[in-house]
């Protein structure tokens, strides 16, 4: 296992039936000796983005929904977003994917895609999935996670519902014991 999982993906194995986690592939957004944190992106609501922040911002409908990240601190929200100027931090977690939860950001990332702003990508998050210290690994060595490269286009998958699957048979794929399949797997 890498030092840290920051940036890349955690696929929920298939025996792992935690209702908080089943199907579920969470971003990683921190990863070091004091614990892990990150957001389930395949786990959208019905409530849509504007209806949660109509309290702060006169936003026009988009119909972009708000995703679940995670069981772990629900009332607060978070924004992964590909507006490299409205990054504020030291480093994102990963290429063309950057963390927001402030009001300026929030405010800026849903105007440009409400202004028709083709290449603006954002979900919003209500919650994160957090561990302890040493709790991931623990999970990982028991193998109720996989662990598998993030990319953009995953973080803002048009279906979230296939992410789960798709990255699923990538990672059987990349780890399978034959390199390649075989015409007549009974003659082995």
């Amino acid at each position: 296992m890498p030092d840290s999982l920051r940036g890349r993906f955690l696929i929920s194995a298939k025996h792992l039936r935690d209702p908080n986690f089943f199907k579920t592939v969470v971003f990683m957004l921190e990863h070091n000796q004091h614990g892990a944190m990150g957001l389930v992106v395949n786990r959208p609501s019905s409530v849509t983005v504007t209806q949660v922040l109509s309290d702060h911002f006169k936003l026009p409908e988009t119909g972009e929904v708000v995703f679940m990240g995670g069981p772990v601190e629900p009332g607060n929200l978070f924004i992964l977003h590909n507006a490299e100027e409205l990054d504020f931090s030291e480093e994102p977690p990963l290429g063309g994917v950057f963390v927001g939860c402030t009001k300026e950001v929030f405010q800026s990332v849903v105007e440009a895609v409400s202004e028709g702003d083709e290449r603006a990508r954002f979900r919003v998050f209500s919650g994160c999935a957090g561990w302890s210290a040493k709790q991931l690994e623990g999970e990982i060595n028991r193998g109720d996670w996989l662990i598998h490269d993030a990319r953009p286009e995953y973080v803002f998958q048009k279906d979230p519902y296939e992410l789960w699957e798709a990255l699923t048979r990538n990672y059987q794929m990349a780890h399978r014991i034959l390199p390649q399949k075989t015409e007549h797997p009974e003659w082995n």
